[in-house]
């Protein structure tokens, strides 16, 4: 029987950073952000390349969701590490097959998430950044383990060893390093966010606080003030 470790997060924290370690252990087959054609079909929300990602699906819940409960493993593989993104939950999205998997929250400082994400999306909602929909998750579901990503770029091998020790998996060496570039794994918007981590090839301490690197674009300082409000409900419940 495989174990499913499921990771929810919002944009911009770490997130394929994260999923990278993970696919670099032999044991473990890794997914991008199945609902993400779904989230994309259903609201109709302009990304870049949505409609790529639609085209490449499953738009439908129920097919991604089967995705998620039934993943598809190689031979020598006994971990499905999912990668969520918690926005991608609408209001409607049946979630009872959450249930039954190891499911963590990875949370970063929202100043951070909406520097980062507004380079992509200039004018990010609090919905987009997927902070209510992490407290919804972590009131119906928890108390569920919160990982912060700085702590994980500060001490990459600690966080590591507590996340593998939630799922009830050794932790592996090779999570710490793994190769640059693009991987068969990666979503087809991959071309649109993952320019930083395809050239990285280890977790690296994050940015000293430089105003001139968290400088928030003009008329989002108040979605910094809403989004820190859930943020720091989540930090209650931080383990690393």
């Amino acid at each position: 029987m495989a174990t499913i470790i499921r990771m929810w997060s919002g944009p911009r924290t770490v997130s394929t950073a994260l999923m990278r370690a993970w696919e670099n252990r032999s044991d473990t087959a890794v997914m991008d952000e199945p609902l993400y054609a779904y989230y994309l079909f259903e609201t109709g929300a302009e990304h870049p390349g949505s409609d790529d990602v639609i085209r490449a699906g499953p738009t439908g819940i129920d097919d991604a969701v089967g995705l998620c409960v039934q993943p598809r493993l190689e031979s020598g593989q006994s971990i499905s590490y999912q990668k969520h993104m918690a926005h991608h939950l609408l209001e409607n999205t049946p979630r009872q097959w959450i249930e039954g998997a190891t499911n963590l929250l990875l949370i970063r400082d929202p100043r951070r998430v909406i520097v980062s994400y507004a380079k992509v999306l200039p004018r990010p909602t609090l919905r987009d950044l997927g902070f209510p929909q992490l407290v919804d998750l972590q009131r119906r579901f928890g108390p569920l383990p919160v990982i912060d990503s700085d702590a994980l770029l500060t001490g990459p091998e600690r966080a590591l060893r507590t996340i593998c020790g939630l799922a009830g998996v050794g932790f592996d060496p090779a999570m710490l390093s793994w190769p640059a570039g693009s991987r068969p794994s990666d979503g087809v918007w991959a071309a649109h966010w993952y320019s930083a981590v395809e050239a990285s090839t280890s977790f690296a301490p994050p940015p000293v606080n430089n105003p001139a690197i968290l400088d928030v674009p003009d008329g989002l300082d108040s979605l910094v003030e809403a989004a820190s409000e859930y943020y720091h409900e989540l930090l209650c419940d931080r383990v690393v």
